[in-house]
């Protein structure tokens, strides 16, 4: 059986990620009270790259974070400068500063691409206090939008138990000296979106991924990841997020046989229903895997 071409390293993809969400919020703004983040012009639902990035890391920690080529370097419980400082103790030499010897900066920044596999992947500035240098990651995502304007419901929760002892405490009335019951619940709110289909595009650079050391291997867990990731980050927060499709769009060659947003533009989604409140609610029109006759040269694989 011929090799997928989704795993040539050696060549350029183009791809377009679609998920939805049930009755969740996919990503709140900080800047609106965590409301799910929208475009306020057209009122689409927006969730950023870094939320994406988030989850496939958390999933490739989950699944081979305990190996060494696998480890993930923005993640929480570690500062950064940590992690530069253990890569000049593996290589014994030692940090000046930001003023680094270059070829040293090298070794370093080398050492960080082989063992942090976002790093390799997305890319990091490592020039803060121990100099690691800098990585331009292969792999982009840009921000998901949603295909049609989403309704964000900011609603009312209770709950029975109450946060301070103090609140819970006996209140005695001055005047009869009755004992009445402190306060019994805690008021809260909770946003989501009753439905929303979110639409993301990313792209893979072979000659960046050269440059990063990335292998094949790296690329199918990028995939997988993609796929799956939507199932070990579960949270009430969050509803019900599942991958609707990923539409893989590779190239014969490392530079591209043609612009990425023209390839795009084969995949199309139309809404069914009046109001959605499902993925059955619309009908995705892509065209067949295989080569595209448009576009010698490039073909598409349906992933999901």
């Amino acid at each position: 059986m011929a090799a997928s071409a989704s795993l040539d390293i050696n060549r350029r993809h183009d791809f377009v990620l679609l998920f939805d969400v049930q009755d969740g919020n996919p990503n709140g703004d900080p800047d609106a009270g965590n409301l799910p983040r929208v475009d306020p012009e057209t009122m689409q639902g927006l969730v950023t790259d870094v939320a994406l990035k988030r989850k496939v890391r958390d999933y490739v920690d989950v699944k081979q974070g305990d190996e060494g080529r696998y480890k993930i370097y923005v993640q929480n419980g570690e500062a950064l400068i940590t992690k530069h400082k253990r890569a000049y103790e593996a290589l014994d030499i030692k940090s000046t500063g930001v003023k680094q010897n270059r070829a040293e900066v090298e070794q370093v920044r080398a050492w960080m691409c082989q063992n942090f596999f976002d790093i390799r992947m997305f890319g990091a500035v490592m020039t803060v206090g121990v100099n690691a240098g800098q990585v331009r990651g292969p792999l982009q995502l840009t921000f998901a939008r949603s295909i049609d304007r989403i309704l964000s419901l900011d609603l009312s929760i209770t709950r029975v138990a109450v946060t301070r002892e103090e609140d819970a405490a006996v209140v005695v009335a001055e005047e009869s000296g009755e004992g009445s019951g402190g306060k019994q619940t805690e008021m809260g709110r909770k946003a989501i979106v009753p439905y929303g289909l979110y639409r993301a595009y990313g792209f893979f650079n072979a000659a960046l991924a050269e440059q990063t050391g990335v292998s094949e291997e790296d690329l199918a867990l990028f995939w997988e990841a993609l796929s799956a990731m939507w199932d070990v980050d579960r949270s009430a927060s969050r509803g019900f997020m599942a991958c609707q499709g990923l539409y893989v769009f590779s190239h014969d060659s490392a530079l591209g046989n043609a612009p990425a947003h023209r390839l795009f533009d084969h995949i199309t989604i139309t809404r069914d229903a009046d109001i959605p409140r499902g993925f059955g609610d619309y009908t995705v029109t892509a065209p067949p895997d295989g080569p595209l006759v448009e576009f010698p040269g490039v073909t598409l694989e349906r992933l999901v």
